[in-house]
């Protein structure tokens, strides 16, 4: 459908002429003429926002979605051209509406966070490596050869390989391959270990156990160490269960205000 920015086209369908649209935008005060001007310029130039879209197919984002990515980056074009500058609207938009796909793609295709730092190797690792199997037959380009073709570190081709793991994640409930058993990924997961609070009070205590006289600490060796009974412990002793007992509660209160003391 004709409209009013376009008078005259490009060689390309989807670049029509717009440089006197430009010039009245830029003379025009804010309010619902500029705005409607505004508008015809977006509308003409959307065809080729679309052309630009298309050509991110198959990357794992819908058409549409790119379609409004790409409208996005060529409304802001549109808001920041300047037509005293002198250049083609084109040479400036095309570059901008591709920033735009190109700035989804990154910030929000990314099943794991990555660092932008980190998916820029990523991309230049997978160029080079592009590169060099066209020139290979039979083997996998090595990291310093990688390094060499794309102008990087060792270390940063070895973080850009690592990264191009992490564009996808894996189900933890997917079968692991070569698994008969239905055998998935969380079954592979560890746990928290229950006896990594012990290993905690027991160096927390242990220094508080060695200060208490000879006696005590022996009671409590055979009672929580060496598992024996209160009554046991009162025959090899020589004493009563309940002066036992009572030296057990004294001891571990002792121990307890003391750590508690050490800790705070």
């Amino acid at each position: 459908m004709p409209n009013r920015a376009n008078a005259k086209h490009h060689p390309h369908d989807d670049a029509p002429d717009t440089a006197d649209a430009f010039h009245r935008l830029a003379a025009l005060p804010p309010g619902p003429r500029r705005d409607a001007l505004r508008g015809e310029i977006v509308e003409a130039w959307l065809p080729m926002a679309d052309r630009l879209a298309g050509r991110f197919r198959s990357r794992g984002e819908s058409f549409e979605d790119l379609r409004q990515v790409a409208a996005l980056g060529l409304v802001k074009a549109v808001d920041r051209y300047d037509p005293e500058r002198g250049h083609a609207f084109e040479s400036y938009a095309v570059p901008t509406v591709t920033g735009e796909i190109k700035r989804h793609f990154r910030d929000h295709m990314w099943t794991l966070h990555v660092p932008r730092r980190v998916q820029d190797l990523r991309n230049r690792v997978r160029f080079a490596g592009q590169d060099l199997s066209q020139t290979m037959s039979g083997r996998r380009p090595t990291v310093a050869e990688l390094a060499e073709h794309a102008h990087l570190s060792e270390e940063d081709v070895r973080t850009g390989l690592e990264a191009l793991e992490s564009f996808s994640t894996l189900s933890l409930d997917a079968e692991l391959p070569g698994s008969e058993d239905g055998y998935s990924l969380s079954d592979a997961l560890g746990a928290a270990d229950p006896a990594l609070d012990t290993v905690v009070d027991r160096e927390a205590v242990r220094l508080r156990l060695a200060a208490l006289p000879e006696r005590e600490r022996a009671i409590l060796y055979m009672r929580f160490f060496g598992d024996m009974t209160q009554s046991r412990i009162a025959e090899q002793l020589g004493i009563s269960q309940m002066h036992v007992s009572r030296l057990i509660n004294r001891c571990c209160h002792r121990l307890r205000d003391q750590v508690l003391n050490d800790a705070a």
